[in-house]
């Protein structure tokens, strides 16, 4: 989300869920001006109205005088159907998957061009990792990413590919030819791989998890230094956890 986001109804309601969304990837801490400037609010009346999302936990105020989404918003989020069922689902397989890795270890699911973290188990190494529950990166820079995409539907394929891939790394892929040449392979052997794409110093390798009809509606993956030659036994450790996931969803008795 880009510029401003101008309220587009008079109630209280909308003024608060348009005070809400000002906030995107790019904005992550705003200050009250800020956010008024983007809802299309005066500063008086969105004053009013961040106090109280604020004494209800729905913001945070920093020291700095900024405000950011507060976790009472993330506790409802969770709350969502297909957020929670397949949480619960995945949880005991990505701590079998963390056992036997001893990397850390993500649940994703693709949020329209963006990946969602829906899980995270912190490895034992000290790799760096950006990625944190809730948190949102791109499709072409992350080894969860990569998968989803190269399974999502074509016209996701072709916005992505077609939006200018971000360099974030010296070594992110930014061709799209190249991206739509691994995407391919994704889909041939099964994962996906990046090497210092996301962040310098990490690896990924992610495999999709697949819904009742044979979908990708997420995906496993882990993070490491290197892979010095333990690719095979991590892939195969992220399709038992996948598969593990896919079966629970895919049984009768599950419900979200």
């Amino acid at each position: 989300m880009s510029g401003n986001v101008a309220v587009t109804g008079t109630s209280v309601t909308s003024r608060v869920l348009s005070l809400l969304g000002t906030f995107d990837a790019g904005h992550r801490r705003l200050t009250l001006t800020e956010m008024a400037g983007r809802a299309g609010l005066p500063v008086p009346t969105a004053y009013r109205l961040v106090r109280e999302l604020a004494e209800w936990g729905a913001l945070v105020r920093l020291p700095s005088g900024e405000y950011m989404v507060g976790q009472r918003m993330w506790d409802l989020g969770l709350l969502a159907p297909v957020q929670s069922g397949l949480r619960q689902v995945a949880s005991p397989f990505l701590h079998d998957l963390y056992a036997a890795t001893l990397a850390t270890v993500h649940l994703a699911e693709r949020e329209d061009e963006q990946v969602l973290y829906l899980d995270r188990i912190s490895g034992q190494a000290s790799v760096p990792v950006v990625s944190r529950i809730g948190a949102r990166l791109p499709l072409h820079a992350t080894g969860v990413g990569k998968v989803l995409l190269a399974y999502a539907p074509a016209d996701v394929r072709r916005r992505v590919l077609a939006g200018g891939l971000a360099r974030i790394t010296p070594y992110t892929i930014t061709r799209p030819e190249q991206l739509r040449d691994q995407l391919r392979r994704v889909r041939l052997d099964g994962y996906a791989r990046t090497s210092e794409e996301m962040s310098l110093g990490a690896c990924s390798l992610a495999v999709p998890v697949t819904g009742a009809k044979g979908e990708v509606i997420a995906s496993v993956g882990v993070v490491v230094g290197s892979f010095a030659g333990s690719r095979p036994r991590l892939v195969s450790a992220l399709r038992t956890a996948a598969d593990g996931i896919s079966q629970r969803i895919s049984a009768p008795s599950f419900t979200q």
